[in-house]
């Protein structure tokens, strides 16, 4: 079977893969680095002969910021040569995060060289890149989920810079050091394509909220799309946001992303009991089109456990569904491809991945299982979407 495309997209395939890449530091101030803690530089070759087998063509990669710029301005390309070599001799398109959750050790969002830093980053990292493929399609993400690590290091202590109740300061540091970054590439390469990849959310009031609770909900919902907002420029201009920084638009999307806001608990994703304020993905993804206007991909989702299979068809229900609205849905990455550790207690494994790790392994990160029910519903998924982006072109050409 082919990989599946659309016709104007720039991803090589329409189902992706996404290998966990943070280099954060936890909850206890250790720095975790899941490229290694997965096994996926050791078995870097194994792993993409395997997303071969699955007509998975493109991948989700971190260049692991803390690790490339160990002291300021200077940088250490060694490994990411090594992710660029192997992608090279698979075939696969790696589109590539150079902020994901980790930072150097001297840096944090609210430090005042944080933005200045980063824009250097992104301006070597461009050049390092040209310098040995001056021609392909260059996909960046300049900094993963500035909401999600906004609430984890600014509200809940969960990452550097461990602060309570300055969530807004550590967004607003995260975004400016984003707008520099973009700035930063577009001068560099006026080619590079700009990935944004923020959660998406539904947050709903109870069952009989009064009008206060239902506006809290409201704007807490709204609040989701702060950060590409002020890449937009429409929320602090003075941070330099603009239209034409908005592009690819990527929207992670995992079983907990709905949410009762007060008091809180989680709306059960398969919705059996028929919760009116539960929303379906494709619900979700055309919100987000309609604000933005421009192609919307599902940079991360995944299910833990045996539910992973029920999950895989969901989603493909929901893309054929957003095909058919007529939103430009450009992709799926499965994230994490590869089974992976908790951050802060390492030793807990997800089982959220088509390949299963062995806990019990002396390594447990360089054990590769095949999750078969998974495998087959990827399969099944893949061809329901295929079909339906193959009418979608036909449509297209009239």
């Amino acid at each position: 079977m082919p990989f599946t495309t659309t016709a104007d997209s720039p991803f090589a395939s329409f189902w992706m893969a996404g290998f966990e890449c943070t280099d954060q530091l936890n909850a206890f101030g250790n720095r975790v680095d899941f490229l290694n803690l997965t096994g996926h530089l050791q078995l870097l070759d194994a792993d993409y002969e395997l997303i071969r087998q699955h007509q998975l063509g493109t991948v989700r990669e971190g260049i692991r910021w803390s690790q490339v710029e160990r002291r300021p301005y200077e940088y250490d390309w060694t490994t990411v040569q090594v992710l660029l070599d192997a992608g090279r001799r698979h075939g696969i398109q790696q589109v590539w995060d150079l902020c994901h959750f980790g930072y150097p050790d001297d840096l944090t969002p609210l430090h005042p060289l944080f933005a200045r830093r980063f824009a250097a980053l992104c301006r070597a990292f461009v050049n390092f890149y040209r310098q040995q493929r001056p021609y392909d399609v260059l996909i960046i993400t300049p900094i993963n989920e500035v909401s999600f690590m906004s609430w984890l290091g600014g509200d809940v202590r969960g990452t550097a810079p461990y602060c309570v109740g300055q969530g807004w300061e550590v967004k607003r540091g995260l975004m400016r050091a984003y707008i520099e970054g973009v700035a930063a590439l577009r001068e560099t390469d006026p080619t590079v394509r700009i990935l944004t990849t923020e959660p998406l959310l539904n947050i709903v009031p109870r069952h009989g909220a009064g009008p206060a609770e239902v506006r809290r909900a409201r704007e807490a919902h709204r609040n989701q799309f702060q950060s590409v907002d002020m890449l937009a420029g429409r929320l602090c201009p003075e941070l330099g946001g603009h239209p034409d920084y908005l592009d690819l638009l990527g929207f992670n999307f995992y079983y907990d992303n709905e949410w009762q806001l007060e008091p809180y608990q989680t709306l059960p994703w398969a919705n059996e009991h028929h919760d009116p304020r539960f929303r379906p993905l494709s619900s979700l993804l055309a919100e987000a089109y309609q604000r933005y206007g421009r192609p919307v991909v599902l940079t991360e989702t995944s299910h833990p456990g045996q539910d992973r299979p029920h999950w895989l068809h969901m989603v493909a229900h929901e893309a054929v569904q957003t095909l058919r609205a007529g939103v430009p849905l450009l992709g799926v990455c499965l994230y994490p491809i590869i089974d992976r550790p908790d951050w802060d207690y390492l030793t807990p494994w997800h089982h959220a991945g088509l390949w299963d790790a062995d806990p019990a392994a002396a390594t447990p990160g360089l054990t590769r299982h095949l999750h078969e029910p998974s495998a087959h519903a990827l399969a099944d998924a893949q061809a329901l979407v295929a079909r339906q982006l193959a009418r979608t072109e036909l449509m297209a050409m009239g």
